[in-house]
Order: structure tokens, then sequence, then C-alpha cells
């Protein structure tokens, strides 16, 4: 079984400063569905955010959608989208302490958060913008206000085209990483047959977990160094780093996804 799972804004979607190849998502889509290849988005964009996606691009629907950073899975089959419950229980059960009042009262007081609105709020995640030049300080402040309060993990990350600090707060069973593992056990399947791209912070944590992982050739330096010192404290990491100049591709976005889909022999000819 071929499975591709791939983070959506600017690693599948094309909408970062960089120059996008025009043919790529067309040579996406037609690439795994001539494969049959098993395509999971990995993503912080909640359903109706995906849809979106889906419809300005011209990107495929998945069999599988991880939504709402993790916290979120739905399967997508004759054109309905379906809640995976089995999913919902199994965070309620790893993460027993889960409060979002309790975590909202607690950095309530920390100058330089704002709550995100509600349609990027779930029960399983609480989400904030950070005054970026302010965000090491802050931090702190929520790492002394909250840590290990509320079986939470807090996920920093930094939006490179709005200049933005983005904070979630979410269960610590439910993240990108743990909703793949999920996904990857359900089919029965080893991590590392999974291949998994991304391109910025909250995807360092799939792409260090075992997976066969790809970083798109615009990913954020930041992630770029992470990754690079999980792979020098464990040298059996498999991760592939996009480099362009492949199939006429420059390895940017989608193109970086299907470079390293070749690369670990998902897709083994052209379409």
């Amino acid at each position: 079984m071929k499975v591709l799972a791939t983070d959506l804004d600017r690693t599948l979607l094309p909408n970062g400063r960089w120059e996008a190849d025009p043919q790529a998502i067309e040579l996406f889509n037609q690439l795994t569905e001539q494969q049959q290849t098993y395509v999971v988005y990995v993503t912080g964009r909640s359903l109706e955010l995906t849809e979106q996606a889906i419809a300005e691009f011209g990107i495929r629907h998945p069999h599988v959608l991880i939504g709402d950073v993790g916290t979120t899975i739905r399967e997508y089959a004759e054109g309905q989208w379906r809640f995976d419950e089995a999913w919902i229980a199994h965070v309620r059960a790893k993460s027993p302490r889960w409060d979002v009042a309790g975590i909202k009262s607690a950095v309530a007081g920390i100058d330089g958060l704002t709550e995100q609105p509600p349609e990027n709020l779930n029960p399983f995640k609480q989400s904030y913008f950070v005054d970026h030049a302010r965000s090491e300080a802050i931090l702190a402040e929520v790492e002394r206000q909250v840590q290990g309060r509320f079986d939470e993990s807090a996920i920093y990350s930094f939006d490179s085209q709005s200049g933005e600090g983005l904070l979630d707060f979410l269960p610590q069973s439910a993240n990108k990483q743990t909703a793949l593992e999920f996904v990857a056990d359900k089919l029965g399947l080893e991590k590392s047959a999974v291949v998994f791209c991304g391109d910025s912070g909250n995807d360092v944590f799939p792409l260090t977990a075992g997976f066969s992982g790809v970083l798109v050739r615009n990913a954020d330096e930041q992630l770029v160094k992470s990754v690079q010192d999980a792979q020098a404290a464990n040298p059996a990491l498999r991760v592939y780093f996009a480099q362009g100049n492949f199939q006429g591709l420059s390895g940017y976005y989608t193109s970086g996804v299907i470079e390293g889909a070749y690369h670990y022999g998902l897709f083994t000819a052209a379409a």
C-alpha cells in the first residue's frame, strides 16, 4: 500500500513567496490517481478551510484528512466526509486532564497572546496569535503558567507570510504525529511505510517520528535545523530534503512533494 501524507499550506499548496511550477498540482493529482496512492492531508486547516483550498488550488480530495493540527480525523469516500469517532475516544482516554477552560484561564493575563477566532478552535485545540518579536519571553511565561497541568502540548510556529507567531495548545495525545500514527496503525502499516511531507514548525514531530520524511525546498530554516539536529542524534531517521532540478520541477511546494515521493519509490513512473 502506497501512503503519501502531506501538510497543505506552503507544502502541497503553492501559497508562499517562492515561485511555483504551474503544472505541479495537476501532475500530483495524476500521479496519485494513476499509481493508486492513498493520500492523507495533515494540516492546521479546518474542514471548511481545507475544502476552500481544494476548490482554490485544484488539489484532489484525500482519502483521509487529519485536520486542525492533528486534533480531528475524517475519512472521505463517495463524496462524503465522516468523523473518525475512534480517534476522539482515543484522545479523551489518553489525555484525561485536558481542559480548554483551564488553559484559557491560565494564560489570560499573558501580554502578547491573542486568542484566535472561533473557526480556528475546537474541543481539542486552543490557539493564539503571538507577538513574534517577544515570543521567547511570552513562551517562557506560558510554560510557567501551563506546563504539565492539562495533559497538553504547546506547539509554536511562525507564519512567514503574515509575520505572526502561532501557538496551539493540544492534548498531548493529539497532534500531527500521533494522528498520523493512528491512521498508519489503522491501515496496518509500519511508520516507515508512510511518506510525510512538511515545511514548517509543527511538522517537526512527524518528520522526526520514524515516518519517511520529506522537506520541500522552501521549508523554514528553523525546521531544517531541527530535523538536521534530530538526524545527528538518530542517524536512522529517514528524511529527504527536496533540491529541485528533478524532472523539470523546482522542488518548491507540490514539486517537492512529488520529488520526495519519487525518492522513496512511492511513484515509479512519470504520469
